[in-house]
């Protein structure tokens, strides 16, 4: 039985803003080519999990709860909890990745 995917509001507008990004720089098509392949990214992620790594910026804590699967260029941060799997943060994988996990995920603003 497949998990259900949940984005939470940081990662639906991360969503937003990289699809408007896509079309504003690129365009529409693109930006619908992306959103079309990132919904199959969830379709896996519901199906399997946790096949995804741990974030190596959270893993250097210790901390294992949440996982990752690349999208290249973005990274898709994710926590499975019961049968759901918590999408928290979609970001392109060379920004700082530390300091935008401090802040999505432990909330220090």
């Amino acid at each position: 039985m497949p998990f259900s995917v949940v984005l939470t509001d940081d990662a639906a507008n991360d969503l937003e803003e990289i699809h408007e990004f896509i079309a504003t720089h690129d365009s529409l098509h693109r930006a619908e080519a992306w959103l079309a392949s990132i919904e199959r990214v969830f379709n896996r992620l519901s199906d399997s999990p946790n096949h995804g790594t741990y974030p190596r910026e959270l893993l250097a804590l210790g901390i294992r709860e949440y996982r990752q699967v690349h999208f290249k260029p973005y990274r898709i941060i994710y926590r499975v909890m019961k049968k759901k799997v918590y999408v928290f943060l979609i970001t392109d994988g060379r920004r700082d990745m530390r300091a935008l996990l401090e802040r999505r995920l432990f909330d220090t603003n």
